[in-house]
């Protein structure tokens, strides 16, 4: 071999050597020491963060139905009895009160009625007072309106309540009675004992004779 040719065969091995060392290990070349690599990025404190992740949105507790589960609210236990106060107040019989009659106006031959509650619970004095004269049949008209059982006098334990009779002014026609009984307006088929007053010379008119309900006070009882 000559010795040119022996010269440029080491010439292009040289030259082949010399690529090969530098082409992959510049900088910025795939693999090589300046490509960056994924690193953490740097908070404001120095310390690495990591990237935020989503945030998954809270939601209802699901039943066993799948729907969201709600709460009960609980109610109150309906209250026992009325809200009434004077739902327990039975109507007053002769056997919850004491009854007196005194003279009023001797020309009309009127008398005041009185009860009395001797027990110790409220009753209600209901409508007219039912008065029979001695032993003349029937029993007094009433005289005027009388309120309901609703609104009915109340008495307390020792509260009266007063009615005005009147036996009429003597016509003739009428009789004279020494006596009369009350018996309570119930609104029952209750029996009662009637409770009698003296009554001496009293004048009952067969057309005339009346009674009025029961009132509070012996004003009202006698002006009626």
């Amino acid at each position: 071999m000559s010795t040119v040719r022996k010269a440029a065969i080491a010439l292009a091995a040289v030259s082949a050597l010399a690529l090969t060392a530098c082409g992959p290990t510049e900088d910025g070349a795939a693999g090589g020491p300046g490509t960056p690599s994924a690193s953490p990025t740097a908070s404001p404190s120095g310390s690495a963060t990591a990237a935020p992740s989503a945030t998954a949105a809270p939601s209802a507790t699901p039943s066993k139905s799948g729907a969201p589960k709600k709460t009960a609210t609980p109610t109150k236990p309906p209250k026992s009895g009325s809200t009434d106060p004077d739902y327990d107040v039975f109507p007053c019989s002769t056997f919850d009160v004491t009854f007196t009659a005194s003279p009023a106006e001797p020309t009309t031959s009127s008398y005041l009625l009185k009860i009395t509650n001797k027990g110790t619970k409220a009753c209600r004095a209901l409508g007219h007072p039912i008065v029979t004269f001695g032993d003349l049949d029937g029993q007094a008209t009433e005289r005027g309106a009388a309120p309901g059982i609703e609104d009915a006098l109340r008495l307390e334990p020792g509260q009266s309540a007063y009615a005005g009779l009147m036996g009429g002014a003597n016509d003739g026609k009428g009789k004279t009675v020494n006596s009369i009984a009350l018996t309570m307006n119930t609104e029952s088929d209750l029996a009662q004992t009637p409770l009698k007053a003296s009554t001496p010379g009293f004048y009952v008119s067969p057309t005339k004779n009346s009674v009025t309900a029961w009132m509070n006070n012996a004003e009202d009882a006698l002006s009626l």
